[in-house]
């Protein structure tokens, strides 16, 4: 969640940007200014929100092994079908999803996508249009995502956990909360990666463990190994495939106040929750529902022209 103080890492926010024009590591920077250990959720957003550009430049200049890789991930769902909803969780600049979705067999009645970032969501947005795909975009962060129970028949990642090691429980109990079928994990297995790669994966802080966490967690993994279509010694790339033990079908997806859990409303101009009378605004079509974001707006649903009578 969005617990370090923004006060204290957006004053850093000059000195991030001449890191990033000099091709310099982001969320070292980070650490090293703050003193903190492993990766913050808001060094994280901090660091993805500068690089936004970088995947769709790495699509146009490695065009046959991205295919390959999103060739290899459709034909993962494809065998999960039946299903009536599908999400992304960390879905970037929405390369990944807009060239899978084409290649999926059974097109999903809802199609979703979340990312801390919101620069990074509104050019995944550009994206999907330029691709004519639906889907619905908003901000949101891993660890504390605003969907109900069971709201999303097949969810799944591409990189989007790996910088966060030491908080792999929180991620998977949270994941796994909000999905109703299959959660789809493609992250680097630190476990089945050379020494070499073990070594770099403990430098960035990747997530380590992730079979063996979920199963801790009575979670059922079907399948573990490491993808074909992405042989990176440095960066074993892998999959996790969760079955829900419950195995039951999603209806509809359910957005809840990160602050109460409770139903939040689509209007206009935010998501609304009449419980916890907190609004959550839309920014050119984004909803930003991340806990930060809230703003409280008790008479939200009055009429003031009543109230001044």
């Amino acid at each position: 969640m969005l617990m370090q103080d923004k006060k204290t890492l957006y004053g850093l926010l000059p000195a991030v940007k001449e890191v990033y024009e000099k091709g310099e590591n982001i969320l070292q920077f980070i650490q090293h200014e703050t003193g903190q250990k492993g990766n913050s959720a808001e060094a994280i957003q901090i660091s993805y929100d500068f690089q936004t550009g970088s995947y769709v430049k790495y699509i146009k200049e490695n065009k046959e092994n991205v295919e390959r890789y999103t060739d290899e991930l459709a034909s993962i769902i494809n065998k999960l079908a039946p299903y009536n909803s599908i999400m992304e969780a960390g879905i970037g600049e929405g390369t990944t999803m807009g060239l899978l979705l084409p290649k999926l067999k059974q097109k999903a009645k809802q199609q979703l996508g979340f990312d801390i970032s919101w620069s990074r969501i509104k050019l995944a947005q550009a994206f999907f249009r330029q691709q004519q795909l639906e889907s619905t975009l908003f901000m949101a962060d891993l660890f504390d995502i605003p969907l109900a129970d069971n709201s999303v028949d097949i969810v799944y990642t591409s990189h989007s956990i790996e910088p966060n090691g030491g908080k792999e429980e929180a991620l998977l109990k949270e994941l796994y909360r909000i999905t109703a079928k299959y959660l789809v994990l493609i992250e680097p297995i630190y476990e089945l990666g050379s020494e070499q790669a073990k070594k770099r994966m403990e430098f960035h802080g990747y997530v380590k463990g992730l079979k063996a966490t979920a199963e801790a967690l009575g979670m059922k993994v079907t399948e573990y190994r490491l993808l074909d279509s992405l042989r990176q010694p440095e960066n074993p790339s892998g999959l996790v495939l969760i079955e829900k033990l419950s195995n039951s079908q999603a209806n509809t997806v359910q957005f809840i106040c990160p602050h109460s859990g409770k139903k939040m409303l689509k209007e206009s101009d935010c998501y609304f929750c009449p419980e916890s009378s907190l609004a959550y605004p839309t920014i050119s079509g984004i909803p930003s529902l991340l806990r930060s974001s809230a703003i409280l707006a008790s008479k939200y649903s009055e009429s003031f022209d009543d109230l001044l009578k």
